[in-house]
């Protein structure tokens, strides 16, 4: 099984496709807490892709949490990821919560949550 695949033909680039692949992976325990990961170069190499994109895609997973650097000893699957679905999950609850509050119906607070995932302007009808 390969850890992580890139569409070349995609608009998303190269070291979004790696953070947002192992991201979903560590959050879905498809990579447990703990997992070593392949250094910067080998993934690189095997992707074919320049390092660099690679060790973008793995600082942007430190800063989030989901892995840890430990230096010459590698990067590791960091225990965040188990927490990242109970933090979404809380996000959502206070998210519908003040939709309720606010008078948003089911329909008008999905519209909203799906165009902010999506990263575009919500609905007007807020």
């Amino acid at each position: 099984m390969q850890l992580v695949r890139i569409d070349s033909g995609s608009e998303v680039p190269p070291y979004e496709q790696v953070r947002l692949q192992l991201a979903t992976q560590i959050t879905q325990g498809v990579l447990p807490v703990g997992a070593k990961l392949p250094t910067v170069r080998s993934l690189a190499s095997s992707l074919g892709v320049a390092a660099n994109t690679v060790a973008r895609a793995y600082r942007e997973l430190d800063e989030a949490g989901l892995v840890e650097t430990r230096g010459r000893a590698g990067t590791f699957v960091g225990s965040a990821g188990d927490e990242s679905r109970a933090r979404i999950r809380h996000a959502a609850q206070e998210f519908a919560r003040v939709a309720h509050a606010l008078g948003l119906s089911p329909d008008e607070a999905l519209g909203v949550v799906e165009a902010a995932v999506r990263g575009q302007r919500p609905p007007q009808t807020c």
